[in-house]
């Protein structure tokens, strides 16, 4: 299992990732999340769709919980983008705090018995959680964009992620 000593830090404290790191350009690998109804959720479902996928270590906690809140405020802005929230959560605490925060346009997913993590190489050794991380796919479910956030306790770029969706990674206002 390839490994990324020191790719993220919690507080200034190094951590390191286990499994495959993920390209932009590379094809999303498929990976079987479990839905809050339990139900398995395949991610090559949603090809011919935009997909954010937004990796956090535990909605339970503060900044997991206001990077969920802001996707779901965009996602409900953006018509033709599926935006999937993945955690090691399990399935009943997503329901519980989607509920809470009165999330819906997000689509939470729990990686609780799976592989997601090593296999987008997002997987934190020895804590057994998500890192933060923000992979957005494309129609043909090629990687277009990714956002490894250094410091787990940090909030991701969210203008640089709607850019990229857009096609403008670098904000220049140009589709490369």
């Amino acid at each position: 299992m390839a490994e990324r000593i020191g790719a993220i830090t919690m507080k200034g404290n190094p951590l390191t990732l286990t499994g495959n790191e993920i390209k932009v350009g590379d094809n999303a690998p498929d990976a079987t999340l479990v839905a809050n109804d339990l139900s398995e959720v395949k991610l090559s479902s949603f090809k011919g769709k935009k997909v954010i996928l937004s990796v956090v270590p535990s909605l339970d906690t503060p900044v997991c919980d206001l990077q969920t809140k802001r996707f779901n405020q965009e996602a409900s802005k953006l018509s033709d983008v599926v935006v999937l929230t993945v955690s090691k959560d399990l399935p009943f605490a997503q329901k519980r705090w989607c509920g809470a925060a009165g999330a819906t346009a997000v689509k939470t997913l729990s990686d609780y018995r799976g592989n997601f993590g090593e296999t987008y190489g997002v997987l934190i050794k020895g804590l057994g959680l998500l890192a933060r991380c923000i992979f957005v796919i494309d129609e043909k479910g090629k990687v277009s964009y990714i956002q490894l956030v250094k410091e787990v306790a940090t909030e991701p770029n969210y203008e640089e992620v709607l850019k990229a969706l857009k096609g403008d990674a670098c904000g220049c206002g140009h589709n490369h």
